[in-house]
C-alpha cells in the first residue's frame, strides 16, 4: 500500500520540521548563548540547512518519532559505546602485541532492518567499531571486513552476534 501524495507531503513536512528543530537546538547548545543575535543566526542556519537537505528528507521516514523511541535510542547509544570500548581495547592489544596473529577476511551479513536509515546506522555502527569496516551495503546485505576471523570459528554466528547486538536496539527507533 503506497502513501498518497498528501501523506507523503505531510511526512516530508514533519521530517523537515524534525530536522529544523534538531539543528536549531544543536546550534543553541553549541553556542551556549540565548542572545537575540545567536537565536536569529541559529534560526537562519537551521532554515538553510533544512531547505538544502529537502531532497534527502525521505531518509528520515525510517525514523520512529515518538516518546517510546527515546529509551531504545539511549540503550543503543550505551550498547554502541560498550562495543566501541571493547573493540578499541582489542585493537590496542593487537597493536601492542604484534606477535598476535591476524586473520583478516570479508564476511556477508543479512540485516533484518527494513529502512534505508536503519541499514545506514547499522553499517556505520559496524564501521565505527575498530577492527571492522563496512565495505558494501546492498539491500539487506552488508559486506564487512573483519581484522581477525579466527580459523575454525563459526563465521556466520560470529557476524550475526556483531549485527544482532546493534539491531536489537535499533529496531526501537528505526524501521
Amino acid at each position: 500500500m503506497s502513501a498518497t501524495p498528501a501523506q507523503q507531503e505531510e511526512a516530508q513536512f514533519s521530517h523537515g520540521l524534525f530536522l529544523f528543530v534538531l539543528i536549531f537546538l544543536l546550534w543553541l547548545m553549541l553556542s551556549g548563548n540565548l542572545a537575540l543575535a545567536e537565536v536569529v543566526t541559529g534560526l537562519v542556519v537551521a532554515s538553510v540547512v533544512t531547505l538544502a537537505s529537502r531532497p534527502h528528507l525521505p531518509l528520515f521516514s525510517g525514523l520512529r518519532l515518538s516518546p517510546a523511541a527515546i529509551l531504545p535510542f539511549i540503550s543503543y547509544l550505551a550498547v554502541f559505546l560498550a562495543a566501541l570500548i571493547r573493540a578499541n581495547l582489542d585493537m590496542a592489544r593487537r597493536v601492542l602485541s604484534p606477535s598476535l596473529p591476524l586473520n583478516p577476511g570479508v564476511v556477508e551479513v543479512k540485516t533484518r532492518l527494513k529502512s534505508s536509515l536503519g541499514r545506514l546506522i547499522l553499517a556505520n555502527s559496524i564501521t565505527l567499531t575498530p577492527g571492522t569496516l563496512t565495505v558494501d551495503l546492498q539491500g539487506d546485505s552488508i559486506l564487512i571486513h573483519w581484522v581477525d576471523i579466527p580459523p575454525g570459528s563459526d563465521i556466520e554466528s560470529a557476524t550475526r552476534d556483531v549485527t544482532d547486538i546493534f539491531e536489537r536496539h535499533l529496531v526501537g527507533f528505526v524501521k
